[in-house]
């Protein structure tokens, strides 16, 4: 593809329809990037893809383009169901997708529409039930549609897997296959990923046929126009005052503060609030009304600071972002890539920042393998650690590390110990701290299933629901009653 990078220099030279170079000119875009010209090309010719981008680089166009250009020619099929379909794993890609295809497509009649999760029922329907030429859907909700009958894929020419990697980190594997075996064999498959890596390379080989494989930069690439920095940390008010420290740089225009969990998200949110700052958070819990609020106010500069979860990694495109802070790191270290691949957008300089806890050095050290550099340990003056970085990443991440809360660095109480996958029992949240830690565990045996009225005797919080001397409590039997003598199956 060296040659053909060579040859095409404009969009001119990727022979689209004239509507569609109208478009782009509109757009303000004149030349390609080059995921766009090697997959351009390919596209339109009706081969299948596999290709992988680093993100930010102008991806979406590599796809949308292709399947508008494709959808100038009529149908050989009857019917009114899409004949493009994008699959993508979160409703705020899809809504980037959508607007791309928006902005794309506005010489043309064509139409299109998207099918998420968190969206009226009665509207997607009624969508469904219309001519349509191109559908953006995620796969859960798609799938729920699918199965009430209401989607013809009779016309289908096309199927872009978009982020095929999240989508099969977050679960998605079965879906998607049971979206491709309902589509027609004769489709146009395009997969875009940010890796190649494991179970995406196995659906590539079940759902592709013949596929031109397209890597224009992978995703252990530096980000080169991305000054990576990590700050380490004490305790939590060490990472607090750290974060300040960013927040108020005289470089920064508007920020993402990445947590591990939703309710650091809003707790978080809440104190950056309360201390002057233009902030919102975005969680995978907000209505989806609320969640295109949150970013529209992102985008006309309403909110300064965004607190978000993984489910703003992917898919949120706004270029007045100058800085990502990691004030939690990811539990996936591929994860790190595309969080800080919100800055430095469009050839845009942007600076990265991971502010470490005692608990985080081992993922760090999955976060530099997975990379292949090491990140530039930064100290800030009048913020210094007093902790030395641990030989080795902090050598096993998920024993013997402090808990690092609020309180302190009391230890962790036994029967929450570490997990190492999911947000569950010991997963720190965004201020390192256990989700369990402030409530006692709740018995789990008869004293929780409840008493002989069907009351449990532990509220939702672990304390008992009596507010009587444990000499005064009534006492509970948990024997078998007693049979009534001469009455045969009668218990009372």
């Amino acid at each position: 593809m060296a040659a053909e990078e060579d040859i095409i220099l404009s969009f001119q030279e990727l022979n689209l329809n004239d509507n569609l170079l109208r478009a782009i000119e509109a757009s303000g875009y004149t030349n390609p990037t080059d995921i766009q010209r090697q997959a351009i090309p390919v596209a339109v010719s009706g081969r299948d893809i596999m290709a992988s981008a680093q993100t930010g680089t102008g991806k979406t166009a590599a796809f949308v383009l292709p399947a508008l250009e494709k959808l100038q020619q009529p149908s050989q099929v009857q019917g009114r169901g899409p004949r493009v379909l994008i699959l993508t794993p979160t409703r705020e890609l899809a809504t980037q997708i959508q607007d791309s295809i928006k902005r794309y497509a506005r010489f043309t009649k064509l139409r299109s529409g998207s099918i998420v999760g968190g969206a009226p029922y009665p509207v997607q329907e009624r969508l469904l039930r219309s001519p349509l030429d191109l559908l953006v859907a995620t796969p859960g909700r798609l799938i729920d549609h699918m199965e009430r009958g209401r989607v013809d894929f009779s016309r289908l020419e096309m199927l872009v897997l978009d982020e095929a990697d999240r989508m099969l980190d977050m679960g998605f594997i079965e879906p998607v296959e049971q979206i491709s075996a309902a589509t027609p064999d004769s489709r146009q498959t395009l997969l875009f990923s940010a890796t190649f890596e494991g179970n995406v390379e196995k659906l590539a080989r079940r759902l592709l046929k013949d596929p031109m494989r397209i890597q224009v930069a992978g995703a252990k690439e530096k980000h080169t126009q991305i000054e990576q920095r990590v700050h380490q940390a004490d305790d939590y008010d060490h990472k607090h005052r750290l974060l300040s420290h960013v927040l108020n740089s005289e470089e920064l225009s508007q920020a993402i503060i990445f947590t591990a969990t939703k309710r650091g998200a809003d707790d978080l949110a809440e104190e950056l609030t309360e201390q002057g700052y233009a902030c919102a958070a975005l969680h995978g819990d907000m209505k989806q009304g609320a969640r295109n609020r949150t970013v529209q106010r992102m985008r006309r500069g309403d909110v300064k600071v965004l607190v978000a979860t993984d489910v703003a990694a992917r898919g949120l495109d706004i270029t007045g972002i100058t800085h990502v802070i990691n004030f939690d790191l990811p539990m996936v270290a591929e994860d790190y890539v595309h969080r800080i691949g919100r800055t430095g957008r469009g050839g845009a300089f942007g600076v990265a920042v991971s502010l470490i806890g005692p608990q985080d050095w081992g993922k760090l050290s999955q976060i530099e393998r997975f990379t292949g550099h090491r990140l530039e340990r930064s100290v800030v003056v009048g913020l210094e650690p007093t902790r030395s970085e641990p030989r080795g990443g902090g050598g096993d991440k998920h024993r013997g590390r402090p808990n690092f809360s609020r309180k302190g660095n009391a230890p962790r109480p036994r029967s929450q110990s570490a997990s190492p996958r999911g947000n569950y029992r010991g997963q720190d949240d965004a201020f390192g701290q256990s989700p369990y830690s402030q409530q006692p565990r709740q018995p789990r045996g008869r004293e929780q299933q409840g008493n002989s009225y069907g009351n449990a005797r532990f509220s939702d919080n672990g304390a008992p629901r009596h507010s009587k001397p444990s000499g005064e409590r009534p006492k509970i039997s948990y024997a078998r009653p007693q049979r009534k003598t001469g009455q045969r199956g009668d218990y009372r």
